[in-house]
């Protein structure tokens, strides 16, 4: 909004019975009536803030760029004698536009590009000599007619307007940056859920880029590709050496692998009690071992960092316990070796 102040004398003998605002945007075109105290319809932009005695003050509301110009106020008093002010004040309206110029001339902003920002002011016929005050996200960053945004990175993304310097509360439309960028920092993070972590293992690919991730493509080292699709989520099947590539418009980058390795973690066993002592114990014992390894069925289970496995020797745990079972009683001799 803004206030047109006005004020003017009167004689005693003379008293006002009409007041009337008009608005002549130039010389070139004829004036219009904006406010006239005889008609009675409500306005909604134009409001007379003055009386009929000494002042004469007239309020745009939402000041439009066609509200520039020059206002005459007009009054007529009961003898219909008529006065016109002597000089009309004239209103210019502030209307300051970025313009963006970019090296690659199109409309996306990708990253390392560069960006010219240019305050123009149309009350200076667009010529940028007007001393102009730059903000970025409300914050100001800069003063100049032009702000230069040379190998433009993410960080340069926000809101951009500019303002008169001399003129407080004056801005420009906001010109909004949002560059554009290829994926980076791409990981592989390993997550497992449920009571049985070495069987329920989930990767998940993660990437920063803008516009968002495309494409999700899961590699095993020494094989094909495994998957591709849309999702950042993969389930492997078996141990190996995992990674993913992500792309999107701008680029790809890929993971660093992950290695799903077999680390055994052998059972807890308690060894057979013999009730014997010294050489004939240990001689029992070793009978003992070799007469259940020849009648019976031999297992050694390995638990793996993440799968379980069953192994067909016991090569793959160190000191590892082994599992008999006695098929014919379904008995379990737990014997740690």
């Amino acid at each position: 909004s803004v206030v047109i102040h006005c004020s003017f004398y009167r004689p005693d003998n003379l008293r006002v019975k009409r007041v009337v605002w008009g608005h002549v945007k130039s010389r070139h075109v004829s004036g219009r009536v904006i406010f006239d105290s005889n008609v009675r319809r409500a306005t909604t932009r134009y409001q007379y803030t003055g009386d009929k005695y000494h002042s004469c003050s007239l309020k745009i509301h939402k000041v439009l760029q066609n509200d520039a110009g020059k206002y005459i106020i007009t009054f007529n008093s009961f003898k219909m004698d008529t006065w016109r002010g002597n000089a009309g004040p004239t209103l210019k309206v502030v209307d300051l536009k970025v313009l963006v110029t970019k090296t690659n001339g199109n409309e996306t902003m990708k990253e390392g590009d560069f960006v010219n920002l240019t305050c123009l002011n149309r009350c200076d016929a667009r010529d940028p000599a007007s001393a102009f005050t730059w903000f970025k996200n409300g914050e100001p960053i800069n003063e100049g007619p032009a702000l230069y945004l040379s190998n433009i990175s993410p960080a340069n993304s926000g809101n951009y307007t500019c303002s008169l310097k001399t003129q407080a509360g004056t801005s420009s439309g906001v010109m909004h940056i949002d560059v554009e960028y290829g994926p980076k920092n791409t990981t592989v993070s390993v997550s497992s859920s449920g009571a049985d972590t070495d069987s329920n293992i989930t990767l998940v690919c993660s990437s920063h880029s803008n516009p968002p991730v495309a494409n999700y493509t899961w590699f095993k080292i020494d094989a094909d590709i495994v998957e591709v699709g849309h999702q950042p989520i993969f389930i492997p099947g078996d141990r190996g050496q995992y990674l993913c590539s992500v792309t999107n418009k701008h680029g790809s980058q890929n993971s660093s692998t992950v290695n799903l390795k077999t680390e055994c973690k052998c059972s807890h066993t308690v060894p057979v009690v013999l009730p014997v002592c010294g050489a004939i114990k240990l001689l029992l014992f070793q009978t003992i071992l070799d007469s259940i390894y020849q009648r019976y069925s031999y297992h050694c289970y390995c638990r793996c960092c993440c799968f379980a496995v069953e192994c067909d020797n016991c090569n793959c745990c160190p000191k590892v316990s082994c599992i008999y079972f006695i098929s014919s009683f379904n008995e379990r001799v737990d014997v740690a070796l």
